[in-house]
């Protein structure tokens, strides 16, 4: 802030001394702090925490003391304006040369943009023309049979016992395994490329091999076995006693 040149912080302190009272009797009765009344008395304003601060001040200080607040604070913010006009700096002078770059840069960045824009015109015109996907093919309503998919690989049998009998398996050359059923039990095998069959007894349970339904085989009182491989489709020699 600029300092006064009307005399607020003579006037004050005259007025003070007028009165008989010591800076640290002003600061304890105004509640303002000696150093700062001091600088409102020296005029030494960029002291105090800002212009708020100092109208506050200078409006409580000067009611202390019996003199007008409104004329001191009017006094105080005339030192405020600035008689000299303030003169706006003239730009710096532009290179031509860095003119005529910005100038190059600028057409460089508008070709770049017209180029995208046909670019994105072409493929947009390309997918546009293009004709429909075509439809998805139709599945079947119902799974191919049984046999057809023994075509694909795997070999299925089933057993289905109408009185007890012993089923054991051999699938795919592993050990095999016994299984004891009663009339009206079942159970399903599947091999990747070989399953051997045994019944302890023929005509006991009924056989499907990969849905074809070999009904009972076998003689009764006689054990029955087969033999079903990848490479004959699932099928055997006819079944042996």
């Amino acid at each position: 802030m600029q300092r006064s040149t009307i005399g607020v912080g003579p006037a004050l302190r005259k007025a003070r001394l007028a009165r008989g009272v010591s800076l640290p009797e002003a600061a304890r009765d105004t509640k303002i702090r000696p150093e700062l009344i001091q600088a409102l008395e020296e005029e030494e304003f960029g002291r105090l925490l800002g212009d708020v601060y100092v109208r506050g001040a200078l409006r409580t200080y000067a009611t202390y003391l019996g003199l007008s607040p409104d004329k001191v604070v009017s006094a105080y913010a005339a030192t405020l304006a600035d008689p000299t006009p303030s003169v706006q700096a003239a730009p710096p002078p532009v290179d031509p040369a860095a003119r005529m770059r910005r100038r190059r840069d600028n057409h460089r960045l508008l070709i770049m943009i017209a180029a995208t824009v046909l670019v994105l015109a072409a493929a947009f015109g390309v997918l546009s023309t293009r004709e429909p996907a075509p439809a998805p093919a139709e599945l079947p309503s119902t799974p191919p049979p049984l046999e057809q998919a023994m075509l694909t690989g795997g070999i299925q049998v089933s057993v289905l016992a109408r009185r007890p009998v012993d089923v054991s398996v051999k699938i795919d050359g592993a050990p095999t395994q016994t299984f004891a059923l009663e009339p009206g039990e079942g159970r399903s095998f599947d091999a990747d490329v070989s399953l051997r069959i045994d019944l302890s007894e023929g005509e006991s349970a009924q056989v499907t091999v990969n849905g074809r339904d070999l009904g009972y085989p076998g003689r009764a009182e006689r054990p029955w076995h087969e033999r079903y491989t990848f490479e004959t489709g699932g099928q055997a020699p006819s079944p042996s006693a």
